[in-house]
């Protein structure tokens, strides 16, 4: 689980979409699903995500968020030097939906599959 104690300190402000984007953004490639969430490339590449909220409800002591990853993926061939199949840099995208405790600020991070 992920803690966002930054993040819940905004709970209620203005800048609290900002501010969660941020933090996302800020996670690494373990912390989130990229991988799962590849629709062409066959491995995540490391670069920066940008972060996209789409909508924020408030669920009993829970706040869930979905929110949409814009990555980067690769298609990795073996590289020998008879291989036909370059590295190339692929656009992804895939949805998440985090579930952040009010009172611990600890989430859990899914893939959306819908």
């Amino acid at each position: 689980m992920i803690k966002f104690d930054r993040v819940m300190g905004f709970w209620g402000n203005p800048n609290f979409t900002l501010v969660l984007k941020q933090d996302i953004a800020r996670l690494g490639q373990d912390q989130l699903p990229l991988q799962q969430g590849l629709s062409t490339g066959n491995y995540v590449k490391d670069t920066p995500i940008t972060v996209s909220i789409h909508n924020i409800t408030e669920v009993e002591d829970i706040i869930r968020v979905k929110a949409g990853i814009y990555y980067q993926g690769i298609i990795g061939g073996c590289s020998c030097t008879d291989d036909p199949t370059p590295v190339s840099d692929i656009n992804e995208y895939c949805e998440i939906m985090l579930d952040i405790s009010k009172s611990t600020a600890l989430a859990t991070i899914t893939l959306v599959t819908e």
